[in-house]
């Protein structure tokens, strides 16, 4: 496996704060009607400490990637209060949520996301290009060196490997020093090595920098890597791991009939 070096922590940034990053506050999601219908939440309260990285996981159905899309932002929910940092993002207009996700929250997708028609290096700024700022080239340097991007940053997506993609994704995740980094299944296309570089960079940005990280995922192997699991079936949160480890996943998941 690769060896990181330290990161470079900004100055005065703590390592941790004591208030949450993110709090959700009797959240319901539907889907559907009548016969179709559909509850994707039921109810759920949770709240997210600053500087954790947790994986939110359960059976196919439970909920989980509706959680963190609405968390995130990315769908709304039926009823409920999601606050990021203090800021009721449900009550919030359209230019102003945009706004919040380029500037405070970053993503990392199974599928990349990549613009096929930017290089590497202008994937990775894009958020601050839309933002119309620039990147701290230290920082920059940095987090493309760690990743290993150096010398791909002149390469589109299609020349680059899927794990190389996933490497461009989670740097311009990390590229704004966002609030919260949400990954919906961020190593589901990577090969074990690859993943596992993905995922120590992102609890070692825990660790070291207090970035907030919040993942779904299906993956025990994965899940081990996060300081907690947060587990959901049928809309409902129905357990929480401290320290999980792959046994401790498999175990809870078992009960689950995941």
């Amino acid at each position: 496996m690769t060896t990181f070096a330290p990161f470079p922590r900004p100055s005065g940034q703590p390592a941790s704060a004591a208030a949450p990053a993110v709090e959700a506050f009797e959240l319901s999601k539907h889907y559907g009607k009548a016969d179709a219908r559909v509850t994707a939440l039921d109810g759920v309260s949770v709240s997210f400490e600053a500087g954790r990285f947790t994986a939110i996981m359960g059976p196919s159905g439970s909920g989980k990637s509706t959680l963190m899309h609405c968390l995130a932002g990315l769908d709304t929910p039926d009823a409920g209060r999601i606050l990021l940092g203090g800021t009721e993002i449900s009550a919030l207009n359209d230019r102003q949520l945009t706004a919040l996700r380029r500037e405070r929250i970053g993503f990392v997708f199974q599928a990349f996301n990549l613009v096929p028609t930017l290089n590497a290096e202008q994937n990775i700024t894009l958020p601050l290009a839309l933002a119309g700022s620039t990147a701290d080239p230290a920082w920059f340097d940095y987090v493309v060196g760690t990743l290993g991007l150096k010398d791909r940053l002149t390469h589109r997506p299609h020349e680059l490997s899927g794990g190389q993609q996933q490497r461009v994704a989670v740097a311009r995740a990390l590229l704004t020093r966002p609030d919260v980094v949400f990954g919906d299944e961020p190593t589901g296309n990577l090969d074990s090595k690859a993943g596992g570089e993905v995922l120590a960079m992102l609890r070692r940005s825990s660790q070291e920098l207090g970035q907030t990280i919040i993942m779904v995922t299906h993956d025990p192997v994965a899940a081990s890597y996060a300081d907690r699991v947060v587990l959901m079936s049928d809309g409902h949160l129905v357990g929480d791991l401290d320290n999980p480890t792959t046994g401790s996943v498999l175990t809870a998941l078992g009960k689950l009939g995941a």
